[in-house]
């Protein structure tokens, strides 16, 4: 009989934040093809412009992001509590806390550049 595949349950406040700047943490739980993320944003931080072939889900559960999106960064979306965004895969894009914030971004497939720590646009220099 083939092995059966068994459920891992995760606590986001018993895992510890990882911290990539000032003002920006996170902590990630990855499956087997998908990534789920808190992000912890400062008022000000900004995520610089990247694209990357992953789709992101990104829900904001307290504060407020201001997303430019496109070649151009032409494209300007205010997501703020309770409101989602899905950004398709190989859009580039940016992001800036209007206010402390806390949000739940979701990849299909997992962002290897993240679990890996290759993500240098995010890390403090």
């Amino acid at each position: 009989m083939p092995e059966t595949a068994r459920a891992t349950l995760h606590r986001w406040e018993s895992m510890p934040k990882e911290n990539l700047s000032e003002k920006l943490q996170r902590r990630m739980i990855t499956g087997e093809r998908m990534m789920i993320t808190h992000v912890y944003l400062k008022k000000g931080c900004v995520v610089p412009k990247h694209a990357h072939h992953n789709e992101q889900i990104t829900y904001v559960l307290d504060g407020a992001l201001r997303f430019r999106l496109g070649a151009s960064l032409d494209q300007q979306v205010d997501v703020r509590a309770g409101e989602v965004l899905v950004i398709p895969g190989n859009l580039p894009h940016t992001a800036e806390a209007l206010e402390d914030t806390l949000d739940v971004d979701i990849f299909d497939p997992p962002r290897e550049d993240w679990l890996n720590g290759t993500d240098a646009y995010l890390r403090e220099k």
